[in-house]
């Protein structure tokens, strides 16, 4: 076992794990840390804990130590300069008649690096803008292009369920999200549904879909010949959560519909189908195009 503590950089930020070395560190206290990028000013949102080694990416970097006062004023002034950085960028880029999209600055904690975060439709040329911020600030510049659900995730906004996106307000990784979810959940195939601020599907899709997958396995699909307690019959329709499914019996030339409970029905013949049969090819290109 490895003790670590748990710093984020930013509110809803990814959970990176350092070495507390001999330091009483407490939840919600501030660290100072060396990362990749340099020294950082971060939040402890786990406590002092023992992980297991394959929890960790080793070499386990040290907390340099607990913030200060004078770390936390620092840590103030720099969110200043960010601002003052943010609005020179904006010019700059107005100059250079660059076709991208200026979403964030960063200061490292140490100042020897600002990061700029932006967004394009496709690759940009920024030499000459990275020459005239380097002139400007004096110190180590990187521009980092993004995508679209990394500016939801730094601009924030209000979802279609009128919250704060989630991807803002705490979802500390994105996790991947595929049409599938959507069809077996039976929800609406229709973009403008499905789809978040930031243009891709909605990440909230991926919170019930284990519970979806556990049902999926218990309930026939639709267009499967099952056996019920009054004969053999096809079904044609599900409510998924109730287990429900809706069974057109076979009884000659009547036709004849009973609801059942899923455990109530056997399955005879299963269909074997395309998942995305019912979905013409333009449609699903389009919607293909939400997946990240």
């Amino acid at each position: 076992m490895v003790k670590v503590v748990g710093v984020r950089f930013k509110s809803a930020g990814k959970i990176y794990f350092f070495d507390p070395g001999e330091f009483e560190i407490e939840e919600n206290s501030n660290v100072i840390v060396e990362t990749a990028r340099g020294v950082e000013f971060g939040q402890v949102v786990v406590p002092i804990r023992d992980v297991t080694e394959e929890e960790i990416i080793a070499p386990l970097k040290p907390v340099i130590r607990v913030a200060t006062d004078e770390d936390k004023k620092h840590a103030k002034e720099n969110k200043q300069r960010e601002e003052d950085a943010y609005n020179i960028c904006l010019k700059k880029i107005r100059e250079h008649n660059l076709n991208m999209k200026l979403i964030d600055v960063e200061y490292t904690f140490d100042n020897n690096k600002v990061l700029f975060y932006f967004t394009a439709d496709g690759r940009v040329d920024f030499r000459e803008l990275v020459k005239d911020l380097a002139a400007v600030f004096k110190t180590r510049i990187e521009l980092r292009q993004i995508g679209v659900r990394d500016e939801a995730k730094m601009l924030g906004g209000i979802g279609v369920c009128g919250r704060v996106l989630c991807c803002n307000s705490y979802l500390g990784e994105f996790q991947p999200v595929s049409i599938k979810m959507a069809k077996e959940q039976c929800l609406s195939l229709n973009p403008t549904k499905i789809s978040g601020t930031c243009g891709r599907l909605m990440c909230c899709l991926k919170y019930e879909q284990d519970a979806y997958e556990e049902i999926i396995s218990r309930v026939p699909k639709i267009g499967a010949v099952v056996s019920t307690p009054a004969g053999q019959g096809t079904v044609i329709d599900i409510s998924m959560l109730k287990e429900i499914v809706k069974v057109k019996l076979d009884k000659g030339n009547e036709t004849d519909f009973q609801f059942y409970k899923a455990d109530e029905v056997k399955v005879v013949k299963d269909v074997v189908s395309d998942e995305f049969s019912d979905i013409n090819y333009e449609e699903l290109k389009q919607l293909k195009q939400l997946e990240d």
